[in-house]
């Protein structure tokens, strides 16, 4: 099999993508983290400590965020836990459900990852929330003193 050369030169010769090649370049990297034990006994929403702000550089930017909520407490059997990822007030993503089949209940924890167009300029918060499903319970974020973490990355649009 023959080696191609591109516009005739080696291979060694290359040293960069053409300009038509977007690379998705990451600009900057924001990480928050919390060990605060937060605890939620309403079916409303609460925060649970985690939470991150980014200022994109750009309109047209791109923001990936990494969640990894660990230790999630319920304190009834039959009942979940709920947790969601919001921009500011506004959801943008539901990412778990665990359900409690004993009288009491440790997860480990889970994690989220999503692709946001935030759209803007200006300082934009993510934070998690979480509350009891399927019942009355008390719940737990950061239950015996576990770290969780979120990262916001502006990626070049």
């Amino acid at each position: 099999m023959a080696i191609i050369k591109p516009n005739n030169n080696t291979i060694s010769a290359i040293t960069a993508l053409p300009a038509a090649i977007p690379t998705g370049k990451v600009l900057q990297v924001i990480m928050g983290s919390t060990a605060t034990e937060t605890t939620n006994t309403s079916n409303d929403w609460s925060d649970t400590s985690l939470t991150v702000t980014i200022t994109p550089s750009s309109s047209s930017s791109k923001v990936y965020i990494a969640v990894s909520q660990n230790e999630i407490y319920t304190t009834s059997a039959n009942v979940g836990v709920n947790l969601k990822l919001l921009r500011g007030s506004t959801t943008i993503c539901q990412f778990a459900n665990y359900v409690s089949y004993s009288s009491a209940d440790d997860f480990n924890g889970e994690s989220c990852n999503f692709l946001d167009t935030p759209s803007t300029t200006s300082a934009t918060t993510y934070k998690i929330q979480f509350k009891p499903s399927g019942g009355s319970a008390m719940v737990k974020a950061q239950s015996n003193s576990g770290v969780s973490t979120i990262t916001a990355m502006e990626i070049a649009g």
